[in-house]
């Protein structure tokens, strides 16, 4: 008798989630944290962060594909992040929905809490776990601080401290974040605010609460 062929889930009822690389890590963690099993994760390329105009593009791709591949709840795991409104028309053209705000920083923050500070944090350079994570590669190595140390005014003249957004309570990426402060001659704040909206948005799409 053959080996019988192991049924896959039915993609239909499951929820993708078409998100930014920078905040798979955190949609991973979500998904566990609630018990969302019924929640596929696919990314676009977090380099889109540097390059907005990919975003809209690519994502129209991206949920082209899934729809074809048989999936029918689909979240867009992106907030505005720099678009102009492009990836909004997206989202409905295709009837799905995305992360509230103007951009992740806002989101882990929570929309209630950024409103407040938004004002005062429009000389602040944010950094997340995943950009504490990727310094180098997204920053130094890229914009060539690594060897050109005195582009940095160039780049950082115009802000005035930079605020760590931690989404999880790890030293080594406080110390990171610290160091990366001192560096570029700004002030530093660390803000531990968790997933923020993450958390609710995806509990919300997956119909979980």
């Amino acid at each position: 008798m053959g080996a019988m062929r192991k049924l896959q889930p039915d993609q239909g009822d499951r929820l993708l989630v078409i998100a930014c690389g920078m905040i798979a890590r955190e949609v991973l963690a979500v998904k566990a944290q609630l018990g969302l099993d019924h929640i596929d994760l696919t990314c676009l390329p977090a380099e889109f962060h540097f390059y907005p105009d990919r975003i809209a593009p690519a994502m129209d791709k991206a949920i082209e594909k899934a729809k074809a591949d048989g999936y029918r709840n689909i979240f867009v795991g992106y907030a505005d992040c720099g678009t102009g409104g492009l990836l909004d028309r997206v989202c409905e053209k295709h009837g799905v929905e995305r992360m509230a705000g103007p951009h992740c920083f806002a989101f882990y923050q929570g929309m209630d809490a950024y409103a407040k500070i938004a004002d005062d944090d429009m000389m602040s350079f944010y950094m997340t776990d995943f950009l504490c994570r990727q310094f180098d590669a997204f920053f130094m190595k890229p914009l060539g601080l690594d060897r050109h140390p005195e582009l940095i005014k160039d780049y950082f003249g115009n802000y005035q401290k930079l605020v760590y957004i931690a989404q999880t309570d790890d030293p080594e990426l406080d110390k990171v974040a610290a160091k990366a402060a001192k560096m570029l001659g700004l002030a530093y704040e660390r803000r531990s605010t968790g997933y923020g909206d993450l958390t609710t948005e995806l509990a919300s799409a997956a119909g979980h609460g």
